[in-house]
C-alpha cells in the first residue's frame, strides 16, 4: 500500500506544480515523481546572492564545461551562476535528425526555476485562428473555456501589468507594473503616433510588485528588482514551483515528492481499460518501482512527456499509450526567435533609472489579428518582446583599458533600444519526435529522435519582423540600426509544443477537451504536449490554466467513480 496513490503527477515544474496544488487540495493522497534531484526553497539556491566578485569567474564557464556541453550552454539564462538547474548534454542524450536544441532542467521545480516568467493572456482569436486562417485545426475549447483558470492562476502565482483593454492581449488579474524609463516611454510614445493599431505595453510578468495576503500565505515577498530571478529567489519574488505551488500542497498533508525517479512508462491495466500506475528506474540506485494510482497526470514537459507515452507499450498499445492513428509525437511546435533588431537612442543622455527590472515591454501581436490579412504571405502572427537600456561606459576611441578606461566607466554609456520577436509556428504532422530502435540513454529508455524544423511561413513572418521593427525604430529616432537573423535552431526557445495535442476524436487528436487521453481515460496531459497550436504569446501561464481547469474535473470525475 506504500506504492498506492490517489493521483500520481511526473514532473514537478510548472504544470507539474498546479497538478499537485490542485489534487492536494481537494483531498487526493498525490505522489509527484521528479527525474531529477531534490530543490528546496531557499535551502538550495548556492548562487543566489552572490555579488559579481564572489562567482568564481565573473559569470563565465569554463572552456572545458562548453566543451563538454556545447548544447546546453547555449541556453537563455545559462550561466556559471544558474548551471546547476540546467542538466548537463551526457545526462540525456537523444538524436537530431534535423537540428534541434533541447533545453532541461532536471530538478524538483523543473524549468520553472529558470522560466521568463511572461505571462500573456491568449486571445480569444488563437484558439480558432487554424481553421480561420487554414493552417491547421482549431482547438476543443475556447477563450471563454479558459478565462476564470487564467483568473484563478494569476490571483495565486502574483502577475504585474495594466489593464490596456487590447484584443490581442487579454486583461488579467493584476499588481501593479515595473515602470517604464524614459527611452521605453519615448519609443511607446512614438509608436502610438505613428501606428494607432499597435500597442506597446507591459508584457504581465509573474512578478510580486505588491503581494497580497495570499501571496504572504506562501511565504513569499515583493520582488526586489535585482533581476537575478534564475539563481532561484530568496525572496520569492516570482512564481516558481519550488516556492509556491509545491510547498502549499504540501501543507495539505496529501503530498508526497519522490526526486531522482525516471519515469520508464505508464502501465495499462489490459482488463479495465485503464492506466494503473507508472514505472520507475530509481536514478540513484537503478532499482525498478511500480507505484499505484486511479489517475496520472504528465507534466514532465512536453517532448519527455510524449517519451514516456511513446515508450508506454501494451497489447492494445503496441506504438504508444493511446496511439491508435500515428498522431503521438506529430504535430509538435515550437515559437519562432529568430528575429533580433538593435540600436542606439541618442536623447535623455542626462536621464538613468533606478533597480535592475526584471521586466520588459511588450508590442502586442498585430498580424492576422483575427483573420488573415490578404496583405501577408504568412499566417499567425508574432509579439515582440522590447525595452531599452543604459551601461556603464562613455563612448571612447580605446576602450580596452588604462586611466581613460577607468574614467569612462564611472559614466553612463548610450542608451541602447531592443526588439525581438517570438512568433507563432505551424504545427505540421511531418515535424514529430519518435523512439529511436538502436540508441538509449543511460538507463535503458529508447533516445528521442527529434525531427522538426522550420517552413517558409516561418521565414516571410522573419522578415515581415525585421522589416516593421526596423521602421519603428527608425520613426521614434533609434541610431545605428542593426537587424539580424539568430539562425538558431528549433527548441533553443524552451517552448516547444505539441506531440499530444488536444481535439474533438481521437482520429484527429490524443486528448479531449478536459486534456484526457482518449484512449485512456484516468491520463491527463496538461504541460505543452497538449498544444493545438502554439499561439503567439508566452505559453507557460496557459500550461497552468489548462492544468487548473482539468485537475478539478479529473477529481470530479474520480469522486463520481468513473477513474
Amino acid at each position: 500500500m506504500e506504492n498506492t496513490f490517489d493521483a500520481i503527477v511526473v514532473g514537478s515544474g510548472i504544470s507539474g506544480g498546479w497538478a499537485a496544488k490542485e489534487l492536494c487540495e481537494k483531498g487526493l493522497k498525490t505522489l509527484v515523481l521528479e527525474r531529477g534531484r531534490s530543490v528546496v526553497h531557499n535551502k538550495d539556491y548556492p548562487t543566489a546572492t552572490l555579488r559579481p566578485w564572489e562567482v568564481p569567474h565573473r559569470g563565465w564557464v569554463t572552456q572545458e564545461y562548453l566543451e563538454k556541453n556545447p548544447l546546453i550552454s547555449k541556453a537563455a539564462g545559462f550561466g556559471e551562476e544558474t548551471k546547476h538547474f540546467f542538466i548537463q548534454d551526457q545526462d540525456h542524450p537523444y538524436v537530431q535528425e534535423k537540428p534541434f536544441d533541447w533545453i532541461r532542467g532536471y530538478q524538483v521545480g523543473g524549468k520553472s526555476l529558470t522560466w521568463g516568467r511572461a505571462t500573456q493572456r491568449w486571445s480569444k482569436y488563437e484558439f480558432k485562428a487554424p481553421e480561420l486562417q487554414g493552417y491547421g485545426m482549431n482547438w476543443p475549447i475556447g477563450y471563454e473555456d479558459v478565462a476564470p483558470w487564467y483568473s484563478h492562476v494569476e490571483k495565486f502565482i502574483g502577475v504585474c501589468g495594466t489593464k490596456d483593454g487590447i484584443e490581442a492581449m487579454p486583461d488579467g488579474e493584476f499588481m501593479k507594473p515595473f515602470p517604464f524609463n524614459c527611452a521605453e516611454d519615448f519609443i511607446r510614445q512614438k509608436i502610438r503616433e505613428n501606428y494607432p493599431d499597435r500597442h506597446m505595453v507591459h508584457a504581465r510578468w509573474a512578478h510580486l510588485t505588491d503581494p497580497q495576503e495570499i501571496h504572504l500565505q506562501q511565504g513569499r515577498g515583493q520582488c526586489q528588482a535585482r533581476n537575478m530571478c534564475m539563481r532561484g529567489c530568496p525572496f520569492g519574488g516570482y512564481f516558481s514551483s519550488v516556492s509556491s505551488t509545491l510547498p502549499w500542497a504540501e501543507r495539505t498533508g496529501n503530498l508526497t515528492i519522490r526526486p531522482h525517479s525516471v519515469v520508464h512508462s505508464i502501465i495499462y491495466d489490459e482488463a479495465t481499460g485503464k492506466a494503473s500506475g507508472v514505472k520507475v528506474i530509481d536514478s540513484e540506485t537503478k532499482e525498478v518501482h511500480e507505484f499505484k494510482a486511479r489517475i496520472i497526470f504528465l507534466n514532465a514537459s512536453a517532448l519527455n512527456s510524449v517519451l514516456v507515452l511513446l515508450n508506454s507499450k501494451s497489447n492494445r498499445f503496441p506504438n504508444g499509450l493511446g496511439n491508435d492513428h500515428d498522431l503521438l509525437g506529430r504535430y509538435v511546435a515550437f515559437h519562432n526567435y529568430r528575429g533580433w533588431v538593435s540600436g542606439e537612442l541618442e536623447q535623455f543622455q542626462d536621464k538613468y533609472y533606478f533597480g535592475r527590472n526584471p521586466t520588459e515591454p511588450i508590442i502586442a501581436n498585430f498580424r492576422n489579428l483575427g483573420k488573415k490579412d490578404p496583405n501577408l504571405d504568412f499566417v499567425g502572427g508574432y509579439t515582440i518582446f522590447s525595452g531599452a537600456w543604459r551601461g556603464r561606459g562613455k563612448e571612447m576611441s580605446n576602450p580596452t583599458f588604462g586611466q581613460e578606461f577607468k574614467e569612462a566607466q564611472t559614466q553612463p554609456g548610450n542608451w541602447h533600444v531592443y526588439m525581438y520577436m517570438q512568433g507563432e509556428t505551424i504545427p505540421k504532422f511531418e515535424n514529430h519526435v519518435r523512439l529511436s530502435q538502436t540508441e538509449t540513454d543511460p538507463f535503458g529508455i529508447p533516445q528521442l529522435i527529434t525531427s522538426v524544423g522550420y517552413d517558409q511561413n516561418d521565414e516571410n513572418m522573419l522578415q515581415d519582423f525585421l522589416i516593421e521593427a526596423q521602421e519603428m525604430m527608425e520613426k521614434a529616432g533609434v541610431k545605428n540600426i542593426e537587424a539580424r537573423d539568430s539562425e538558431q535552431a528549433p527548441g533553443l526557445d524552451i517552448h516547444e509544443m505539441g506531440g499530444s495535442r488536444m481535439g474533438t476524436s481521437p482520429e484527429n487528436s490524443m486528448l479531449n477537451e478536459w486534456n484526457q487521453l482518449h484512449g485512456c481515460k484516468n491520463v491527463f496531459v496538461t504541460d505543452g504536449a497538449c498544444m493545438t497550436s502554439t499561439g503567439n504569446q508566452s505559453p507557460s501561464i496557459l500550461y497552468m490554466a489548462l492544468t487548473a481547469r482539468a485537475a478539478n474535473f479529473a477529481v470530479e470525475e474520480f469522486r463520481k467513480g468513473n477513474l
